[in-house]
């Protein structure tokens, strides 16, 4: 089974075992819903349901179904949440996962020939932009806007581009 990690628990809030948390996801708003299940990175076996979970500051408040106390809550400091593969949810149309596209062939539609692979993902703003290293290893960036990305098909890891000239 794949986990992926989801936070960091930093350390207690309150007295009733709601716990603060630095993100290491993108979806905190589906990882941290009411019902949604996750466990701690060594000790999978042991899942926690999330009651609620709320952004604070830079950070996300977090209460569990079974955490109900400050002493259970203290027992989670320094640990990490996963969420288990089958437990996570759908994505919306158009939006991946880092590790569905990093390694991808990026294919020119237009000619069908492979123009090389996704190397890297930045988040610098508006969109994502993804690092394309050529065969020679030479790179270039595209961003992730639907007049470049034609395409994504994740389970063959190829992406379809129409390269703008200048872009290469």
């Amino acid at each position: 089974m794949q986990y992926y990690d989801v936070a960091k628990v930093l350390t207690t809030h309150g007295l009733n075992g709601e716990v603060k948390v630095s993100l290491i996801t993108d979806f905190p708003e589906e990882r941290f819903a009411p019902g949604s299940v996750l466990s701690l990175k060594n000790d999978t076996e042991r899942t926690l349901t999330v009651k609620s979970g709320r952004p604070f500051k830079q950070f996300w408040l977090v209460q569990f179904e079974e955490i109900t106390d400050i002493e259970q809550a203290e027992k989670l400091r320094g640990k990490i949440l996963v969420v288990s593969e089958e437990n996570q949810q759908e994505l919306p149309e158009g939006v991946y996962y880092y590790r569905d596209i990093l390694d991808s062939d990026v294919i020119d539609e237009e000619t069908g020939n492979r123009i090389g692979k996704v190397t890297d993902i930045q988040a610098p703003g508006a969109n994502d932009v993804w690092e394309v290293t050529e065969d020679d290893g030479s790179t270039f960036l595209i961003p992730y806007i639907p007049d470049v990305v034609k395409k994504v098909d994740v389970e063959n890891k190829k992406i379809y581009v129409e390269l703008m000239e200048g872009l290469r």
